[in-house]
C-alpha cells in the first residue's frame, strides 16, 4: 500500500519541471505552460506551482491548508534559493518573488497577481547597495506595497493612485518614470499610512507572512464577483479552483535596458500570420496590461532593439510550432536578458480563428479535425450578421438577453401595424414591444430588429427573431415600455416613437444603444466555407432547419441545412390575405361553414408548400400540422376587435362573446395540437390535402419531394391512431386522384413527458419522432418559458440551476426523457428516424448531447445552422478520439 503523502507543489526551473502541459486541471493553464516551457528550454524564471487541489481543500476546510502543504512550500523555496544563490527573507541577499493565479481555463484579468514579495525596509537597503539603483528599488517597493494593499488587503486601487497622481502633478509630469527615488520613497511611506488608516493593519515586514497572505488572497480571488461572472459567461465550472504560481522576480524596471511586454504569434484580430506585440521599457508587467502607460508596437522594437526582436521572433516560432496554436506571450527584459513569464492560447475574434486554423492546416501544423475543434460553435453566428463598427462611439442605455445576433438601426415603433406602414415607405424601424405574439410576425419581418421588455431566450420574439435572422434583444428589464404614450424610458432617458436606436447583439451581450450607429458587413470569406466543408464531412448528426417561408428555407440551404425539421404551418395563417379567412373559419357556427373557409385557404397553403419544396428539392421537409389554440388568431385589443367586427359584418358583442368562449385559463395545456385536429378534423384534412397536392404537382415536374407530416402534442397512442388514420386517407385520396405515388412519413412530436414514457407504444404508429424540447422542458419543469425571467437569474446566481434550461438542454431531467424516448421508440422500430426541433437544436452543448443520445438530426433556426454543423462535428470528432 502506498503511504506517500499527497503532493501539492510542483517545481519548475533549471531546465527541468515536475509538470507538463497535460496537467492543466492540476496545475492550471499558467502553471502547466510554465512547466512545459521549462521542459523545452525556454528561459522561464524558476518557481513552483501550488495545485488546484490545494485550492479546493482550502475552500472545503474554511481556509485551512492541507497537511504537508506548508512543508512543501518551504522545500521548494529552498530549491529556488539554491538556484538563484539568494535567500528569501534575507536582509543582505534577498530573493524576491511574484505570486500569480492560474486556473485550468484562461480567465484573463479575473484573478490576482502580486509582484516583488519579500521587499521590506531592510531588504530595500541591501538591494540598493547591491545594484546601486535606488530609483529601481523604491519603484519596485511602492508597487509591492500598492499591490499588497489592493489585492491582499482588499483596498480600493484608487486610494493609492490619487497619491501617485498628486506626486506627478507636483513634479509637473504625466509619467511615473519621471519620478525620482526620493519621490518613490515618499510614496512608500504614504502608502503604508493609507493601509493602517484604511484597514487598521500594518504592512507586514516579515517576508514569510507576506507570502502566506498573498497565497491566501490568490485562493480567495477564485470566488470574487468578477471571477464568478466571467465563469458564468463562459460556462466554466465553479468547482475547479485556481492554482498559485510562485516565481522568482525578474525586473523590467531596472533602467533603459529593461522592459516588459505582451505579444501574439499571429494577429488575433484578422488572423494574419504576422507577429504582433506591445512593450514598454523601464516598466513592470501591469503597466502594459492595465494601460497605465501607452505602449510601443513591435515595429518600434524591431528598429530600436533589433537583436531583442530577433530573439523574441525565435521564441515565437518555437512556441507556435511546439503548441501548434496561436500563443499570447508575456515577457520581461532584465538588463538586456529575455525571460518568458507566460504563454497561453490567444483569445481571438471568430474571423481570426477561422483564418488561423485553415492556414495552420495548409502549413501542416494541425489536421482538419483539430481545425474544426478550434472553431467555437458558440461564436460562429458572429460571422453571419452585420455588427456595430467597433470604432464607433456609442451610448449603451440598456442591456437585455442576446436572443438573435447581429445589429440593427432604425426608428422606434411600438406596434406591428406601424412597423408595416413605415417599412412600406422605405423606413428602417426597430419594433419595441412589452412582448410579441404571433400577431406581430408581419411587423417583426418588416423591422430591422426587435426589442422586448419581457420574455426569455425561447420566447416568441426570440424564436421568430432567430428564424428570421433579425437582430433581437429580449427580456430587457431596463426599459419601461409605455405603449399608450408611444415611448419607452430608461431612468431619465426618454425614447419616443420615431427616435433612432441601435441594437447590438454579439456574444453574450444584448445592447440597446441610443441613436444611429454605423454598421459593418460580415466577411464571408473562403476560409469560412472551407471550415464548414470540413465540419460537414466530419459530423454524423444531420442538421436541418426550422423554416416556414421561402426566404428562411433558402437562407438555411445556403448555410448547409439538409432539409426542414420543423415547418410551423400556423405562421402561414397570419398573412393579411389569410387572417380574415382563418378568423371566419374559427367563428363559423358549423362544420360546413368551416369547410367553406378552409376551401379558400387550401390553395394558399398549397402554394406555400410548393415554394418550400422547390427550395429544398431532394431534402426532407417535416411539416407540423396546426398547433396553437385558435384564440391566438383572434383580435385582442379593443380597436382590433372593432375593426374585425366591422370587416366581418358581425356585432361587436357577438364577436366579444365568441372570443370569450375560446378563452382558456392555461392555453399551453389546452385545446391545441392534435386535440384541435381531433375535434376539428377538417383543419388537418385541408392541410394534408395542400401538402400532397403540392408534392404531386412538383413530382410531376421531376422533383423528388420528401414530405414528413408531423402530428403535434401527442400524449397517448390513441390520439396518434385517430389522427393518422384520417391523415393517410386524405393523402392516399390526393395521390390516387393525381396519379402519383409519393413516399412520405407520418410521425409525431414528443413534447409531453407521457409521450416519452410510452414511446414504445407510440412508435407502433409513428414513423419518426421529433423531440419538441421547448414544450418538453416547460412541462417537465413546470416552468412557463415566457415568465421564467422573473426568477431564473436568481436560480442561476444561487447555483440552483447551472444554466437556462430553455437555452441548454437539461440533460439530467429533460435529457433523460429524450434518452428514454429514443431507447423505447427503437425497441419497437429499430430504424425509427429521430430528431429534435426545439430551439435546443441550435445550442452547441445540446447538439453534442443529441449526438450522444443517438438522434439522427437536429433542427434549428436558419442562422444557427452553421453553429449546429460545427457542434455536430465537434461531437463526432471527440467521440472518434475517445474511441481511439
Amino acid at each position: 500500500m502506498d503511504n506517500a503523502p499527497k503532493k501539492y507543489v510542483y517545481f519548475f526551473g533549471d531546465g527541468e519541471a515536475e509538470g507538463s502541459v497535460e496537467m492543466k486541471s492540476l496545475l492550471g493553464g499558467k502553471g502547466a505552460n510554465l512547466a512545459e516551457m521549462t521542459n523545452i528550454g525556454i528561459m522561464v524564471p524558476p518557481g513552483f506551482t501550488i495545485s488546484t487541489e490545494a485550492c479546493r481543500y482550502y475552500y472545503a476546510n474554511d481556509g485551512a491548508y492541507p497537511e504537508g502543504l506548508e512543508g512543501e512550500i518551504a522545500q521548494n523555496l529552498a530549491r529556488l534559493e539554491k538556484i538563484t544563490e539568494k535567500e528569501f527573507g534575507d536582509a543582505k541577499n534577498p530573493m524576491l518573488l511574484s505570486v500569480r493565479s492560474g486556473a485550468a481555463f484562461s480567465m484573463p484579468g479575473m484573478m490576482d497577481t502580486v509582484l516583488n514579495i519579500g521587499l521590506n525596509d531592510k531588504s530595500v537597503a541591501a538591494i540598493i547597495e547591491k545594484t546601486g539603483n535606488k530609483r529601481f528599488v523604491y519603484d519596485s517597493y511602492r508597487r509591492f506595497v500598492q499591490m499588497f494593499g489592493d489585492v491582499v488587503l482588499g483596498m480600493e486601487h484608487s486610494k493609492f493612485e490619487q497619491f501617485l497622481e498628486a506626486k506627478k502633478k507636483l513634479r509637473n509630469t504625466k509619467l511615473d518614470t519621471d519620478l525620482d527615488s526620493n519621490d518613490l520613497k515618499d510614496l512608500v511611506s504614504k502608502y503604508k499610512e493609507i493601509i493602517i488608516a484604511d484597514t487598521g493593519i500594518e504592512f507586514p515586514e516579515d517576508p514569510e507572512k507576506q507570502l502566506k497572505m498573498t497565497i491566501d488572497s490568490v485562493f480567495e480571488s477564485w470566488n470574487t464577483d468578477r471571477a464568478i461572472t466571467y465563469r458564468n459567461l463562459n460556462n466554466i465550472s465553479h468547482d475547479l479552483g485556481t492554482a498559485v504560481n510562485v516565481q522568482t522576480m525578474v525586473f523590467g524596471n531596472m533602467g533603459d535596458d529593461s522592459g516588459t511586454g505582451v505579444c501574439f504569434t499571429r494577429d488575433v484580430a484578422t488572423g494574419k500570420n504576422e507577429f504582433y506585440g506591445e512593450y514598454l521599457m523601464n516598466a513592470q508587467g501591469e503597466d502594459v496590461v492595465a494601460g497605465l502607460r501607452t505602449p510601443h508596437t513591435f515595429g518600434q522594437l524591431k528598429k530600436e532593439l533589433p537583436e531583442m526582436y530577433r530573439e523574441l521572433e525565435a521564441v515565437r516560432d518555437r512556441l507556435e510550432k511546439h503548441y501548434r496554436e496561436v500563443q499570447d506571450v508575456e515577457f520581461t527584459i532584465e538588463s538586456g536578458k529575455l525571460y518568458i513569464l507566460q504563454t497561453r492560447g490567444a483569445k481571438r475574434t471568430i474571423q481570426a480563428a477561422v483564418k488561423i486554423v485553415v492556414d495552420m492546416v495548409d502549413e501542416g501544423l494541425i489536421d482538419r479535425d483539430t481545425a474544426v475543434l478550434r472553431v467555437n460553435p458558440n461564436r460562429v453566428d458572429q460571422l453571419l450578421h452585420k455588427r456595430v463598427d467597433p470604432e464607433a462611439a456609442v451610448k449603451v442605455i440598456a442591456n437585455g438577453l442576446p436572443a438573435s445576433p447581429g445589429a440593427a438601426v432604425g426608428r422606434v415603433v411600438f406596434s406591428s401595424q406601424r412597423a408595416l406602414e413605415c417599412a412600406g415607405r422605405g423606413e428602417d424601424v426597430v419594433l419595441v414591444r412589452l412582448e410579441t405574439s404571433p400577431d406581430d410576425v408581419g411587423g417583426m419581418h418588416a423591422s430591422q430588429g426587435i426589442l422586448t421588455a419581457r420574455g426569455g431566450m425561447t420566447s416568441h420574439a426570440a424564436i421568430v427573431g432567430r428564424g428570421m435572422g433579425k437582430c433581437c434583444v429580449v427580456g430587457c428589464n431596463d426599459i419601461d415600455v409605455e405603449v399608450a404614450a408611444n415611448r419607452f424610458t430608461v431612468g431619465d432617458i426618454v425614447v419616443n416613437e420615431g427616435d433612432y436606436i441601435t441594437l447590438n447583439v454579439i456574444g453574450d451581450a444584448g445592447e440597446v444603444i441610443l441613436g444611429k450607429t454605423d454598421l459593418i458587413d460580415p466577411e464571408m470569406t473562403g476560409d469560412f466555407k472551407t471550415i464548414m466543408d470540413w465540419a460537414t464531412d466530419a459530423k454524423r448528426l444531420g442538421v436541418r432547419t426550422n423554416a416556414d417561408t421561402v426566404h428562411d428555407s433558402k437562407v438555411a440551404r445556403d448555410f448547409g441545412a439538409e432539409g426542414i425539421g420543423l415547418c410551423r404551418t400556423e405562421h402561414m395563417f397570419f398573412g393579411e390575405d389569410r387572417l380574415p379567412i382563418v378568423q371566419r373559419m374559427i367563428l363559423a357556427g358549423s362544420e360546413e361553414s368551416r369547410k367553406e373557409c378552409l376551401k379558400k385557404l387550401m390553395p394558399m397553403q398549397k402554394e406555400d408548400f410548393i415554394r418550400i419544396f422547390e427550395v429544398m428539392k431532394d431534402h426532407p421537409v417535416t411539416i407540423r400540422l396546426l398547433d396553437p389554440p385558435l384564440h391566438e388568431f383572434l383580435p385582442k385589443t379593443e380597436e382590433e376587435i372593432k375593426e374585425t367586427a366591422a370587416s366581418m359584418n358581425i356585432g361587436l358583442d357577438e364577436l366579444k362573446g365568441s372570443i370569450q368562449s375560446l378563452h382558456e385559463t392555461n392555453p399551453m395545456l389546452g385545446h391545441r395540437g392534435c386535440r384541435l385536429g381531433i375535434t376539428y378534423p377538417e383543419i388537418y384534412e385541408m392541410q394534408v390535402q395542400a401538402i400532397f397536392e403540392a408534392a404531386a404537382e412538383l413530382a410531376g415536374d421531376g422533383y423528388k419531394v420528401i414530405p414528413e407530416v408531423m402530428i403535434p402534442l401527442v400524449g397517448h397512442i390513441n390520439e396518434l391512431k385517430f389522427t393518422k388514420e384520417r391523415l393517410i386517407k386524405t393523402a392516399e385520396g390526393v395521390m390516387k386522384r393525381c396519379g402519383m405515388d409519393i413516399k412520405y412519413l407520418v410521425g409525431t412530436m414528443i413534447e409531453i413527458p407521457r409521450a416519452a414514457v410510452t414511446a414504445d407504444e407510440i412508435a407502433e404508429e409513428a414513423e419518426f419522432f421529433s423531440f419538441g424540447t421547448n414544450d418538453l422542458t416547460q412541462m417537465t419543469f413546470g416552468f412557463s418559458r415566457d415568465d421564467i425571467g422573473k426568477f431564473l437569474p436568481f436560480y442561476i446566481k444561487e447555483g440552483i440551476l447551472e444554466s437556462d434550461p430553455f437555452v441548454t438542454i437539461d440533460q439530467d431531467g429533460v435529457g433523460k426523457l429524450v434518452e428514454m424516448g429514443v431507447r423505447k421508440g427503437r425497441s419497437t422500430k429499430p430504424d425509427l428516424k429521430i430528431g429534435i426541433c426545439g430551439e435546443h437544436g441550435g445550442n452547441p452543448a445540446s447538439v453534442e448531447f443529441c449526438h450522444r443520445a443517438g438522434l439522427d438530426y437536429v433542427s434549428c433556426s436558419p442562422f444557427r445552422v452553421p453553429a449546429a454543423i460545427i457542434a455536430a462535428a465537434h461531437a463526432a470528432i471527440k467521440e472518434k478520439k475517445d474511441d481511439a
